[in-house]
């Protein structure tokens, strides 16, 4: 039993797509892949625990694994945050959340822009830094909301933070959510917000906030906080868990921010969960198709690692993992359906590939086997027992 477990979730590291990657139109997506092609990309302390030797990755060297390495299958209808972080929790989602491909419909729209005392901008699906060029200065002279979506189950507002302050932009988003329900309850209501002159030189800022639907079963935070165990939160984890199980949340601005948080709580005495998420690799790297600076954000994580390794203590357990792809050099902006990494680093735990899991569901099970928790969601089991032999 280990009295401190972290998990960091490195958003939207896939490693390859997985069988039924043609349903979601990425087949041959693979992020790891992609970005191991870059110059900027140099991990020889990932490469040193085994993430060279997880099943299927074919583009790193293979030295026997310092850590516990394995590789996992998503089994939920998605392949966004919301889904992929429900399922790491012991939530699996059998059916796909609602998408708007040709936007929300009419009427609904009617229904939030009298709510919230604003016209409407878009409302189409639409990248994120696009959708700021092209109907910023519009937003300006009208005041109207920029409401867009994705290929997710998003409802996006993006707003320039001189006309409406990020508070007031999180309350209008949280007005959304009260009424995105029933058929129209998408996994994320998100604020966007941007400043900029003119449409040439707009830019989001790190004030983005995610309102998510509420997990719709017991999730490894319920249980280890209905425990009587800490549950932290680092970066977006709250949000995504719409505060729901977690005990103590740090909200955080990027990557490297939230690694100098996580090294911060590893010195502190606590007893559960810390539950990390990088969101860099997605939100500035992957969607952006930006594949040298996906590779560098991971780079920085490699050289950030030996630091946090150092601080982990005979009684702690380290799980890396992802909660989707995101593949930069694709045809697309969107996440991609792939496998993803989880390595294990901690006293007692044996070396090696432990082979590929059928649910990510596998990981949450085994975090509340690791703290003595228990949590028997319908889909999951715990591995735990084979890394100990």
């Amino acid at each position: 039993m280990c009295k401190r477990a972290f998990i960091i979730v490195l958003d939207s590291f896939g490693i390859g797509y997985e069988p039924d990657a043609d349903a979601f139109g990425d087949v041959g997506a693979n992020t790891l892949k992609r970005i191991a092609g870059s110059r900027k990309f140099d991990t020889p302390n990932l490469i040193k625990l085994g993430l060279g030797s997880i099943d299927g990755v074919d583009c790193l060297p293979k030295p026997a694994p310092a850590a516990a390495v394995l590789r996992l299958r998503e089994r939920s209808m998605g392949k966004d945050t919301t889904v992929g972080h429900f399922e790491l929790s012991g939530v699996v989602m059998d059916k796909p959340l609602p998408t708007y491909p040709f936007g929300f419909p009419d009427d609904w729209i009617a229904a939030f822009s009298k709510e919230v005392g604003r016209g409407v901008l878009c409302n189409k699906p639409y990248s994120g830094t696009d959708v700021i060029r092209d109907f910023g200065e519009e937003h300006l002279k009208t005041g109207k909301l920029i409401v867009y979506t994705s290929a997710d189950s998003v409802f996006q507002i993006a707003a320039h933070e001189s006309l409406i302050p990020p508070e007031e932009l999180y309350d209008v988003c949280k007005k959304a959510r009260a009424l995105l329900v029933g058929e129209h309850a998408v996994g994320r209501v998100i604020a966007r917000p941007f400043v900029g002159t003119c449409s040439a030189d707009f830019k989001r800022t790190a004030n983005r906030r995610d309102f998510s639907l509420e997990a719709p079963g017991k999730t490894l935070l319920d249980a280890v906080k209905e425990a009587g165990l800490d549950v932290i939160s680092v970066g977006k984890i709250f949000d995504i868990f719409a505060g729901r199980g977690v005990t103590e949340a740090h909200l955080t601005h990027g990557n490297e921010e939230g690694m100098q948080t996580a090294l911060q709580l590893t010195k502190r005495d606590f007893h559960g969960l810390c539950f990390i998420n990088l969101v860099d690799f997605d939100m500035l790297y992957g969607h952006r198709q930006d594949v040298d600076g996906y590779a560098a954000a991971m780079t920085a994580f490699d050289r950030f690692l030996p630091s946090l390794l150092a601080q982990m203590r005979k009684d702690d357990l380290l799980f890396i993992t992802a909660d989707h792809g995101c593949d930069p050099g694709d045809n697309s902006t969107d996440h991609t359906r792939e496998y993803v990494p989880c390595l294990v680093v901690g006293d007692g735990i044996a070396p090696g590939n432990y082979g590929t899991r059928t649910s990510f569901a596998d990981l949450g099970v085994t975090v509340a086997d690791a703290l003595g928790v228990s949590f028997h969601p319908p889909v999951g089991e715990s591995f735990l027992p084979l890394l100990r032999g």
